[in-house]
């Protein structure tokens, strides 16, 4: 796993693509301004009508009419009527008012043309899913490529560490998975799931300017509620002795207003209210932060916002309770706790908990 290069932080954000509008489709760009819009067929072409009709209602500031939108998109009022049904459907909240329009409210949908645009990555999405990883999975089986991106609306068989039921609701979630062909010896991996973590933390960082935190090992928290989720697995051949196939898979709570009664104590979200950002933004943001973003800045991110150093952690062992000093956290993503006795013992994985927050 290679950067293609190290974009620093004014890099990236000169680069936001806050503004879907210059939506550059495989090499086509869609230009928008407030009273304009320009379509390239060539790369638009790949989107439906509901998907620009949902990018331009979701640029505008203010209402807009039915009409032009018929007009500026080259289809027929009663194309506008279905395409808002269609966005509807999957759970976009529009409002509806004579003589004056269309407005959003609130929801979108995902864009994998749009995102595959901002990442320079395969995108599949998959509106009937299981799960990411599994999608993920049966690409590799049929020899996909790598540095594909599978992402899903909602799954209804998501899984996260150690097999655990992943709440996947189809709307304020982001559901994917990256698959990576490394094809290199374990020793030599880069640690993919701190990378990521920090990807995470950066990306939403550059969006919202909020700071989230990062529960060793793969835990994304907010207001000491879990947000997030990070699963990664490798495939080794047997031949070569090189892992040839890794799968990150990621879960956020983007702005997933209710919860299960067993997970409401627990889970939050990014968002309670009004979401600023679309998960087109944060999905794009955190790949390619991860992508292009020095390693060493993003293991520095990961320890900087862990919420477990210097902090009393339990764990067990071979059946037994162990309690200690989280003291530190290797660049390989181990953690350094000093038991009570004084000894001190690198944790490669498992499950910890807090003492106190």
């Amino acid at each position: 796993h290679r950067r293609n290069g190290q974009a620093s932080h004014s890099d990236v954000a000169a680069n936001l693509s806050r503004e879907s509008t210059k939506c550059s489709l495989h090499g086509q760009i869609s230009h928008q301004t407030d009273d304009s819009r320009q379509q390239s067929l060539g790369g638009l072409s790949l989107m439906k009508t509901h998907e620009i009709l949902f990018q331009t209602l979701s640029q505008a500031d203010d209402y807009v009419n039915g009409e032009q939108l018929a007009q500026e998109l080259g289809v027929s009022r009663t194309s506008i009527w279905k395409a808002i049904q269609r966005l509807e459907k999957d759970g976009v909240v529009i409002e509806s008012l004579k003589k004056k329009g269309y407005r959003l409210l609130s929801g979108d949908i995902l864009l994998p043309e749009v995102i595959a645009s901002n990442t320079q990555l395969t995108v599949t999405l998959n509106e009937e899913c299981h799960s990411t990883q599994l999608d993920a999975k049966l690409g590799m089986e049929a020899h996909k490529e790598g540095r594909s991106l599978y992402l899903a609306k909602s799954q209804s068989a998501g899984k996260g560490r150690f097999g655990r039921d992943y709440y996947s609701p189809d709307q304020g979630g982001i559901y994917m998975s990256l698959h990576l062909k490394p094809q290199l010896p374990p020793a030599e991996l880069p640690p993919y799931t701190l990378m990521v973590a920090g990807a995470i933390y950066k990306a939403i960082k550059n969006l919202t300017l909020i700071d989230v935190d990062i529960k060793w090992v793969n835990d994304i928290y907010y207001r000491h509620k879990k947000i997030g989720g990070i699963l990664t697995e490798a495939i080794t051949s047997i031949e070569t002795g090189l892992v040839t196939d890794v799968i990150i898979g990621v879960g956020l709570n983007l702005a997933i207003s209710t919860f299960p009664d067993e997970l409401e104590s627990k889970a939050g979200s990014l968002f309670e209210g009004p979401c600023p950002i679309t998960r087109n933004d944060l999905i794009s943001e955190i790949w390619r932060e991860f992508l292009h973003t020095d390693i060493d800045e993003l293991v520095y991110l990961y320890k900087e916002r862990s919420l477990v150093l210097g902090r009393t952690v339990t764990f067990e062992q071979n059946q037994q309770t162990y309690q200690g000093l989280a003291k530190d956290i290797s660049d390989t993503g181990q953690l350094l706790v000093q038991l009570e006795n004084q000894e001190e013992i690198w944790l490669n994985s498992g499950e910890i908990s807090l003492t106190k927050w």
